[in-house]
Order: structure tokens, then C-alpha cells, then sequence
């Protein structure tokens, strides 16, 4: 199949800016579904194009960030297989179920996480992380089941309420995001394992913008550990109050 030039532009634009802004705080998908829908693909093709393109991004930003330290192996490396099965479940799922009813529901949680962080001044600017107890693999694998689940079900928010999920675990906002990225690349594979098995993936635009994705997360992810949680806690605030506002203006129309 043959690409137009600007076809190429604006998923290679689009693909980098998603990128380097989900490498850091998530919410790539904003900009990279919207590209795919603008470029002509039908929303079936486009989520599942999409999904390809973030697994190629989440490898490179998990990659970075796990060989600067910032990724707890030890905790979420066992669970791992949990978001891919979890996330390939979801992705099944909303092939027969319509996903649109959980949208007020994840409007109301953004509206807390946000407001949540925005006043907690001193969240996730310290590390509160001492052991990894019993109670921390818990939690984790709660938030890996069923945040798979979502991704792969309905997406919106994944970042935020991965990063907001380690945040309230005591990591500070550089460690969150490293493993709430880690996670994030989990749920990617299981949904796009799952797409990929019923061809809803166009390859030609995916890889397009997937290797623009790689490009952008790699720098947004260097950026963000250069930067540190001073850094990536206004912008975590800051997406999170789009994914509101874009989830509104959904309901809305």
C-alpha cells in the first residue's frame, strides 16, 4: 500500500511528540490515535495499528529507564505476564462488549487523581519506599491485572492511574513512572497479541509510526531521569487534566 508524504509527516510528527510524552507521565495515545484516525484508518484498524506502534515505543522507554535504575525489577519483572494476559483478556472482551459505559466512570477517577496530586504538594517528590513487603506484590499485581485489563478493554488514563497507583505505594514520581512504564509495555503486548489475531492492525502506518514512537520515547524518557520528579510531576498533573478534558468533550458529543 502505498503512503502519501503527508500521511508519513503526521504519523512521523505525531508519533514522536506521543512518545516523548508518554515515556515520561503516559497519555501518548492522545495524540497517536487521533494521527491514525486522521490519516484515513477506521477506528477498529486504528486502535489495533496503535497498540503496535506504543509496544514498539514501551520497549524502547522501559529500556531506558530500567538501565538507569529506575524500574523495581524484583517487584514487577514476576508480574509481567499478569498485564499481558490481563490486557489480551480486555482487548478480546470489547470485540463483544461496547466500552463506551465505563467512560463517566474514568472521568470521575482522573477528576481524583488529579485534584488528588495537585493538592498532595510533597507527593511523589520524596521516595517513602523502604522494603518491598507482601503487601506492596499485592497491590502491584492488583494494579497489573486490572489495569491490563482496562488498557486492553478501554485504554484512556492507563498512564496516570499506573503511575498514581506506584506514587501511593511510596515510589516518587521518577520511580513510578519507570514501572508503571514497565507495566504499561506488559498490557501493550497482551493487547496487541490480541489485535494481531484478528487483523485489526495495519502494518505499513504502525511501523511508520512506531519507529517515531521509539525515537520519542527514548528521548522523553532521558529527559525525565535527567529532569526528575520535579519535573515529571507538573507534567504528570498537566496530561492528566487533557485526558479529562478530551474524555469530556467525548461525552459530550
Amino acid at each position: 500500500m502505498h503512503l502519501s508524504l503527508i500521511t508519513v509527516i503526521t504519523l512521523a510528527v505525531s508519533g514522536f511528540v506521543a512518545a516523548f510524552i508518554d515515556a515520561t507521565v503516559g497519555g501518548g495515545g492522545l495524540i497517536s490515535l487521533p494521527a491514525l484516525l486522521f490519516v484515513g484508518l477506521p477506528p477498529s484498524l486504528a486502535l489495533g495499528t496503535n497498540k503496535l506502534a506504543g509496544t514498539m515505543s514501551a520497549v524502547t522507554s522501559f529500556t531506558s529507564y530500567l538501565t538507569s535504575g529506575k524500574v523495581s525489577i524484583r517487584l514487577v519483572g514476576p508480574l509481567f505476564p499478569l498485564g499481558v494476559f490481563a490486557a489480551a483478556a480486555g482487548a478480546i472482551v470489547v470485540h463483544h462488549l461496547p466500552s463506551s459505559f465505563l467512560r463517566p466512570f474514568v472521568l470521575v477517577m482522573l477528576v481524583f487523581v488529579a485534584s488528588y496530586t495537585i493538592f498532595k504538594k510533597n507527593l511523589g517528590l520524596v521516595e517513602a519506599m523502604r522494603t518491598t513487603k507482601a503487601r506492596t506484590y499485592f497491590w502491584t499485581a492488583l494494579l497489573a491485572i486490572v489495569l491490563g485489563f482496562y488498557d486492553g478493554f478501554f485504554g484512556p488514563g492507563t498512564g496516570s492511574f499506573l503511575m498514581m497507583g506506584f506514587v501511593l505505594l511510596g515510589f516518587d514520581f521518577l520511580a513510578a513512572s519507570g514501572n508503571a512504564r514497565t507495566l504499561n509495555f506488559a498490557s501493550n503486548v497482551g493487547a496487541l497479541i490480541a489485535f494481531a489475531s484478528v487483523g485489526s492492525i495495519r502494518y505499513e502506518d504502525g511501523l511508520i509510526l512506531g519507529v517515531c514512537m521509539m525515537l520519542g520515547a527514548f528521548t522523553g524518557s532521558r529527559f525525565a531521569i535527567r529532569k526528575g520528579s520535579r519535573y515529571v510531576r507538573p507534567l504528570f498533573i498537566g496530561v492528566t487534566c487533557i485526558v479529562i478534558a478530551q474524555q469530556i468533550y467525548t461525552l459530550i458529543h
